[in-house]
């Protein structure tokens, strides 16, 4: 019986072998047409292209996007050779005429929060003139762990289309565009540090403590300001200490005789350590052609052809008693200084206010759209009085090790008297290096004629600072390589004037070579 089954099972599995192998005619008549040809596959999807960065990267708050954060980081790296000023040192006892060098001349973010229509929060920080030698925690002698501190903390309030107040640690400047500059969208290298001639003594890395209004009525910007001026804490002590700091030169304004151990004034103005009185500044600028952003304090350097803009503006800088200096005929005997001596009752001195005035235009339009071509050119003027002689050095991320005003890269970067800075820039037609980047070729040009800098017959001595380069812009701004060649005075070579001020018997000129990268997000 089993047998039978399992015959049966197997007969049944040809059967429906055979059913299913079984070819079925074609049917008679017309043949059907050939199937239509499968389409090759769609080719993949080329790259989007790289939209414009514009406002940053935007965090909304709310569905309609009316509250956000907005996060803006850039950092700028300096590769650069130095002809050192006479006499740098570039480690302790080791001089050093030249080098190549490494550095970060920024690395900054900027945190903006949108509450709603009338209420703006924003906030900056970063580092600064950071290399192997300086910058940072003791500025002059070390480079590491530089301080990572505060530039701007600001609450503001619309109060109309009109006028706009806020308060904080600002950066809302007097004197000029440039004293307000976007760091970002510079034309050159970098700024002529003229257009900062209080940095890091009144202010906070060009930042003041204070309240300010801004704003815009028809083609007509304006921004004031109050604030407090940072205490300079200069001298290094107020007290006279014999065989301390302040021995031979009370509050660092005299010269000692070593026979008479008389002092005497220099009659040349140095910041005043008692300076508790506000800094008053304003700026005021007319658009001839397209406005201007001004959600955030920050002025353009150069638009790269994407606006049309001449713009013509002037500015001012007031601080009363900001500087005091001793005439040329004050005499102290140190014999008379005991230690403990008050030197602010002791020595006389006389107070100056800081007066600081500028005027500027700026030009900056396409020129042929086609092609992409623009020009960028901008002025200004600056008129400075700081009282007797007054001038300060300063060198930027500079190379050179310890105390020395004159060391490194140091040129005279600001001082009682005038300045002119020009600058011109021209973007090249697109495609001369390919689709991928832009050149811009600039100069700039600094002279400054200071009472303090005198030469052998009495008359200024003039301070040249000459810049040429060129920028490769990858992407604008947020993405561009920077070729810079400076000419710069070395003023190492000085001796003082009895009158005050200082002789300077000759002025070699030191090249410096820079090479900056920077990306912008």
């Amino acid at each position: 019986m089993l047998k039978t089954r399992y015959a049966l099972a197997f007969s049944s599995l040809l059967f429906a072998g055979t059913t299913f192998g079984q070819v079925i005619p074609p049917a008679t008549g017309t043949a059907p047409p050939p199937a239509a040809p499968t389409p090759p596959p769609a080719p993949a999807p080329a790259p989007a292209k790289s939209t414009a960065y514009g406002p940053g990267m935007k965090v909304n708050l709310s569905p309609d996007g009316s509250k956000y954060l907005r996060f803006m980081l850039w950092t700028q790296v300096f590769t650069r050779y130095n002809e050192n000023n006479t006499g740098t040192l570039r480690a302790p006892n080791l001089p050093k005429a030249s080098q190549v060098d490494f550095g970060i001349r920024r690395s900054r973010m900027v945190i903006i929060a949108q509450l709603n229509p009338r209420f703006l929060i924003y906030t900056h920080l970063g580092i600064n003139n950071q290399n192997a030698v300086s910058g940072g925690v003791s500025p002059t002698v070390d480079g590491k762990k530089p301080q990572f501190f505060i530039h701007e903390a600001v609450t503001e309030y619309k109060v109309n289309k009109y006028l706009n107040l806020g308060a904080g640690l600002h950066y809302y400047n007097g004197i000029s565009r440039l004293s307000n500059a976007s760091t970002t969208s510079i034309l050159g290298v970098d700024l002529p540090q003229t257009n900062f001639p209080t940095i890091d003594l009144l202010d906070q890395f060009i930042r003041w403590m204070g309240v300010y209004a801004k704003g815009r009525v028809g083609k007509f910007d304006y921004r004031v300001s109050v604030s407090d001026p940072f205490l300079t804490n200069l001298p290094g002590s107020p007290n006279y200490v014999v065989g301390g700091v302040q021995t031979g030169n009370p509050l660092g304004l005299g010269i000692t005789n070593v026979a008479t151990g008389i002092n005497t004034g220099t009659n040349t103005a140095q910041y005043n350590p008692q300076d508790v009185n506000h800094v008053y500044q304003g700026y005021f600028s007319y658009n001839f052609l397209e406005p201007e952003a001004n959600l955030l304090p920050y002025m353009q350097g150069s638009y790269l052809g994407t606006k049309r803009v001449l713009s013509i503006g002037a500015g001012f800088f007031y601080n009363k008693d900001g500087t005091f200096s001793r005439p040329a005929n004050s005499t102290v005997a140190l014999s008379s200084l005991t230690p403990g001596t008050d030197l602010f009752a002791a020595v006389p001195t006389t107070k100056h206010d800081i007066t600081l005035l500028g005027a500027d235009v700026f030009y900056d339009v396409p020129l042929d759209t086609a092609k992409g071509t623009a020009l960028t050119l901008y002025g200004v003027y600056y008129n400075f009085d700081f009282g007797p002689n007054y001038v300060r050095y300063v060198g930027t991320e500079n190379p050179g090790y310890g105390a020395s005003a004159l060391r490194g890269n140091a040129v005279p970067q600001a001082g009682t008297g005038n300045s002119v800075y020009v600058q011109g820039g021209f973007l090249l037609p697109k495609n001369l290096l390919g689709p991928k980047a832009r050149l811009q070729p600039y100069v700039d040009y600094l002279h400054c004629s200071y009472e303090g800098l005198q030469n052998t017959a009495g008359n200024r001595r003039g301070v040249n600072v000459y810049d040429a380069g060129v920028n490769v812009l990858l992407d604008g701004h947020n993405a561009k390589l920077t070729l810079n060649y400076r000419a710069r005075p070395d003023f190492t070579n000085q001796a003082p004037l009895p009158e005050g001020g200082v002789l300077v018997n000759d002025v070699k000129y030191r090249p410096e070579i820079t090479l900056q990268t920077q990306v912008f997000l």
